[in-house]
Order: C-alpha cells, then sequence, then structure tokens
C-alpha cells in the first residue's frame, strides 16, 4: 500500500488534483442548475393527525436538495384549508376523506419554488374530537 502513495505521490501532481477537485464542483453545480423530478414522501400534520403521502416534485436541482433536508420535518396544514367529506361506508364512519386536490395545492404553496406534479393515496383520518 505504501509503495502505491509514494508512486502516487512521484508521478501526480498536487495541482493537477485541486484542478480535478475544482473541475468536479463546478460540474457538480452546473448539474443542479438543471430540472429534474423526483418523489419524495411528505409528513403532514393536520388538526394533530398524522400521516405521510408521497408526492411527486418537479425542479430545479438545487431548489430540491434544499428541501430534501427539510422532508424530515412535519408540514403543518389545518383541516379548514382542506376540502374534504366524511366516510360514508359501514366501519369507516367518523373517517374523514380528503380530496386530493386541495391537499395537492396546500402542499404546492408551502413548496413554492418547486411544482407538485402529483401526490400518491391519502390515508382517511379520524374527524377531530372523535375518540378513534
Amino acid at each position: 500500500m505504501e509503495r502505491i502513495i509514494a508512486w502516487i505521490k512521484r508521478y501526480v501532481s498536487p495541482v493537477f488534483l485541486i484542478m480535478l477537485v475544482a473541475a468536479f464542483i463546478l460540474w457538480y453545480i452546473s448539474k443542479l442548475s438543471y430540472t429534474y423530478t423526483t418523489e419524495y414522501t411528505v409528513k403532514i400534520n393536520t388538526d394533530g393527525e398524522r400521516y405521510k403521502v408521497v408526492c411527486i416534485f418537479e425542479g430545479i436541482g438545487t431548489n430540491l436538495v434544499g428541501y430534501h433536508t427539510n422532508f424530515s420535518k412535519s408540514v403543518r396544514i389545518p383541516l379548514s384549508e382542506l376540502k374534504y367529506k366524511l366516510s360514508r361506508e359501514e366501519g369507516h364512519e367518523g373517517m374523514i376523506i380528503i380530496d386530493p386536490l386541495s391537499l395537492q395545492q396546500a402542499i404546492a404553496v408551502r413548496f413554492s419554488d418547486v411544482k407538485v406534479v402529483s401526490i400518491g393515496s391519502i390515508p382517511e383520518i379520524p374527524t377531530p374530537g372523535s375518540d378513534d
């Protein structure tokens, strides 16, 4: 192993290594300026009920990388901002069915510099104040 390190020190210039690292950093920065589409799981808190929704986002790479660090936090969306209806299915009484389009718009407002292309399935949540 020491032979390899000695060979590298003898034949590879430190200036070359610095320029190689600089070129990589510039290439990476330029790639982040492109538009990408990616999938993230967003944690949502609606009036104390927590659930996850898979979302497809489209945006510039730097914005997506910036939001990637924020997806560990829960996004608060009050029920008053959403369109919903009460479930009438047997065994699901007292559950709220949230309209996907209204949830997508509420998420889009909170992530303004990226486009929310679509959202996945939304679980039913209990009616606030119910004992479920």
